[in-house]
């Protein structure tokens, strides 16, 4: 069987390596093209174009998949399957309809659940204990394709978005791997969505990080948790000071209040206390509390918003 296998960031790189090494032959891979990255805002090949480089494999970049051009390209590659994880963009019809087993999708959430491109984010955000990953078929519309195969997995107490995703997709990777027999003997039947069912999440924009003191400890811990790495926490004292690692304890103070607390950096919320274990003032380097206080004792009583 020819795969085409569409990806672009770190995480979707363990599927492709999990399907590379299957008796299933790579036809190709399609990645996002390379944009400038970093600081120094270098032009960078996309982390699934390096692993496929590596190994050899066939690589196309279209800026978009709309172009007959591109579409004869992909057909040119004889696909029996396209598997999806992170690609970047939507599939035209052209590009759906060409497949033999259609084109099938890792999806880091239990759809219908937390559709669209914030999924793991607001898990974690919503306090949620459990996630998982979801194998489905991809159509036009936001992740609303029917579903293939499931695996839920538990979300532990010190996740962020960055080490849930890689998690998940990993766990989707396997899932995906080990249904791909039944599918393509069409023992499987894929199972429309309960779109009575379905919630949605949005696109987070650098604004989003910003702290309110005035919630709660608990919320603000997990959101630092859930915007890491993107868009990061963050409050204002001397430019912007970034939250890294916190966690939330009982304790009574004002929104907002900078205290020291058991000689770690401390700051007050609607409800609790924030005890900061890592933070990064703009321009600095990412220290502890206790190091951050040390440096900077004239913050102690300042009222952050």
């Amino acid at each position: 069987m020819r795969i085409v296998f569409m990806g672009t960031p770190q995480f979707a790189v363990p599927v492709l390596e999990g399907l590379s090494a299957t008796e299933y032959h790579i036809a190709g891979v399609v990645t996002q093209p390379d944009r400038p990255a970093g600081r120094g805002k270098k032009v960078e090949p996309t982390p699934v174009k390096k692993f496929a480089l590596d190994s050899g494999l066939k690589v196309l970049q279209p800026p978009t998949l709309h172009s007959p051009s591109v579409v004869t390209e992909l057909q040119e590659l004889d696909p029996d399957l396209i598997v999806v994880a992170a690609y970047g963009s939507f599939l035209p019809p052209q590009v759906l309809n060409l497949p033999k087993y259609n084109c099938l999708n890792i999806h880091p959430s239990m759809l219908p659940n937390y559709r669209g491109p914030s999924p793991v984010a607001s898990a974690i955000l919503n306090g949620d204990k459990h996630t998982g990953s979801t194998v489905m078929v991809l159509d036009s519309g936001m992740d609303s394709g029917p579903l293939v195969a499931q695996a839920e997995e538990k979300i532990a107490d010190a996740d962020t978005t960055q080490i849930l995703t890689n998690r998940l997709f990993k766990v989707g990777t396997k899932l995906l791997i080990d249904i791909l027999p039944q599918w393509i003997q069409n023992e499987i039947k894929a199972i429309p969505q309960e779109e009575i069912d379905a919630t949605f999440t949005k696109l987070l924009t650098r604004q989003d990080g910003q702290i309110v003191w005035t919630q709660a400890a608990q919320l603000i811990e997990r959101q630092i948790r859930a915007y890491s790495p993107w868009p990061g926490s963050f409050t204002s004292w001397k430019g912007r000071l970034k939250i890294l690692k916190a966690h939330a304890v009982s304790h009574d103070a004002g929104p907002g209040l900078v205290m020291e607390l058991d000689n770690t950096f401390a700051i007050g919320t609607g409800q609790g206390v924030l005890k900061v274990t890592q933070l990064q003032l703009e321009g600095r380097k990412a220290v502890s509390g206790t190091e951050f206080l040390r440096g900077h004792q004239d913050i102690i009583g300042e009222i952050l918003i």
